[in-house]
C-alpha cells in the first residue's frame, strides 16, 4: 500500500446504516421486459450524513459480484467493504462530507429482491420464474430508493465494471438527477467476447447436477461446483497476464516437484480454486445467471436509435471517464467510445487512462493516482454545487 493508504487505514471506519426499503403493489417495479414485480425489497447501506438541502449524496453502484457493503464489514464473509479505499472518512468519497449510498441490485442475493426470494404467486422461491432483469431495471430500482429518501439529485454517481454500466444508464435515463458521474472500466455495450465468457460461466452452473433446473433451493441442494468453476473462469478476466505472472509465475503450491496428477500443482491453480470456494459461500447461483444476463443485454446506443451520443443528449453533468491500460475485459477503446459520444453532444467530460498492470480489477485496488483524481473530481463537483470544502 502507499503511505497515503496506510494513513487512511488508521482512520475510523465510517458509521454505517443498513436499511431495507419495501415496496408493494401489482407494479411495484415495472421491468424493461414488460413484466413487473409485485413486491420489491431493496437492501442498502448509507454512510455519512445527508445535509439539510439533500445536496451531498453520492450513489456508488456495485459490480457483478459486489453488494451494498461498500465500506463496511460484509456480514457473510467478515471481510472489509469492497471499496473502503475509496469510501470513508478522509477518503475520496469522504463520509465526513458526503452521504454515500450503495444498494444491492435487483436480482441480487444480499437482501434485494432476486431469484432466491419467495414468489407471492406461488409461496415458493422464484428460481427461474424470476423475470429477467436489465441494467436499466437496476437503475430504476435505485431511482425509486432515492425518491423514498427524498433525494432529487446526486452530487455524484460512480462505479466500476457493471457499476460503470449503471452509471452510464443513470446519465442516459436520469440526466436531470446527476450533477457528476464517474464510469470506471466500463463500456456502453457488452462485447461478444464478454458475452461468451458469461455463457461459459452460466453453462458451468447449469451443468452442475445440483442446479436442478434452477430449483435447487426446494431440493435442499446447491450447485457449488458449477458456480465455483464459473467464478474461476470469470476471475481470470479480471486480472492481467502481467499481474498473474508477477504474483504466481509457475511457482508450485506446497511442493517441490510436480505431482504428475491433477491436484493443484501450481500456485495459480490453488488461488483460483480458493476464489471459487469462497465465492459460493456468499453468492447465489441463479443470481449469477440473472446478473450476467443483464450485463449481456446492455447496449446503450441500441436503446437510443443506434446513436450513443443520443443517449447523452440531455446530460448536463460533469463526467470523468476512467480506464486502465491492462484491462482487456473492458479495454480503453471502450471508454474512448463513451468519451467521443459525450464530446459529440458538447458534454463536460474528462478522460483518464491509468497506467497499471493490475488489470480490470484495478479500480478496487490501491492505485494512488486514481484516488487522487477522483478526489479532485468530486471536490470540484461539490464546489460547483456550493458545498463547503473539506478540512
Amino acid at each position: 500500500m502507499s503511505a497515503a493508504a496506510d494513513a487512511l487505514s488508521d482512520a475510523a471506519a465510517p458509521p454505517v446504516r443498513s436499511e431495507t426499503l419495501r415496496l408493494a403493489g401489482p407494479r411495484a417495479l415495472v421491468l424493461e421486459s414488460g413484466q413487473a414485480l409485485e413486491a420489491l425489497t431493496i437492501a442498502y447501506n448509507t454512510y455519512g450524513t445527508l445535509d439539510a438541502a439533500k445536496s451531498n449524496a453520492i450513489l456508488v453502484c456495485h459490480a457483478l459480484t459486489g453488494d451494498q457493503h461498500v465500506a463496511s464489514t460484509n456480514p457473510l464473509t467478515g471481510k472489509p467493504g469492497w471499496w473502503d479505499l475509496m469510501v470513508g472518512p478522509g477518503r475520496p468519497f469522504d463520509t465526513n462530507r458526503f452521504f454515500v449510498i450503495c444498494a444491492n441490485v435487483v436480482g441480487g442475493c444480499m437482501g434485494t429482491t432476486g431469484p432466491t426470494d419467495i414468489d407471492p404467486a406461488t409461496g415458493k422461491p422464484y428460481g427461474l420464474s424470476f423475470p429477467v432483469i436489465t441494467i436499466r431495471d437496476m437503475v430504476r430500482a435505485q431511482a425509486l430508493l432515492l425518491d423514498r429518501l427524498g433525494i432529487c439529485e446526486l452530487l455524484c454517481v460512480a462505479g466500476g465494471s457493471m457499476g460503470g454500466m449503471q452509471v452510464l444508464e443513470w446519465m442516459a435515463s436520469y440526466p436531470e438527477r446527476v450533477v457528476s458521474a464517474i464510469p470506471i472500466a466500463a463500456a456502453a455495450k457488452h462485447s461478444a467476447q464478454n458475452i461468451a465468457f458469461h455463457e461459459v460461466g452460466r453453462q458451468a452452473v447449469m451443468a452442475d447436477p445440483d442446479w436442478r433446473g434452477g430449483d435447487y433451493l426446494s431440493a435442499g441442494v446447491f450447485p457449488s461446483k458449477g458456480l465455483a468453476v464459473a467464478r474461476m473462469a470469470a476471475h481470470i478476466t479480471y486480472l492481467s497476464e502481467a499481474a498473474l505472472q508477477r504474483k504466481f509465475g509457475r511457482s508450485l503450491q506446497d511442493r517441490q516437484t510436480i505431482s504428475y496428477a491433477f491436484d493443484a500443482d501450481f500456485q495459480v491453480e490453488s488461488y483460483l480454486r480458493h476464489q471459487g470456494r469462497s465465492f459460493v459461500e456468499r453468492f447465489d447461483a441463479n443470481s449469477y445467471l440473472y446478473i450476467t444476463r443483464a450485463m449481456d443485454y446492455f447496449d446503450l446506443a441500441a436503446d437510443h436509435g443506434g446513436q450513443l451520443a443520443s443517449a447523452f443528449a440531455r446530460l448536463k453533468a460533469r463526467v470523468c471517464v476512467a480506464s486502465f491500460t491492462s484491462d482487456w475485459l473492458f479495454p480503453t477503446v471502450e471508454s474512448k467510445r463513451i468519451v467521443h459520444a459525450l464530446n459529440a453532444v458538447a458534454a463536460n467530460v474528462s478522460f483518464v487512462e491509468f497506467d497499471t498492470d493490475k488489470g480490470h480489477d484495478a479500480f478496487l485496488l490501491d492505485v494512488p493516482e486514481m484516488h487522487a483524481i477522483f478526489r479532485g473530481f468530486v471536490d470540484a463537483a461539490a464546489a460547483h454545487r456550493g458545498l463547503k470544502a473539506g478540512g
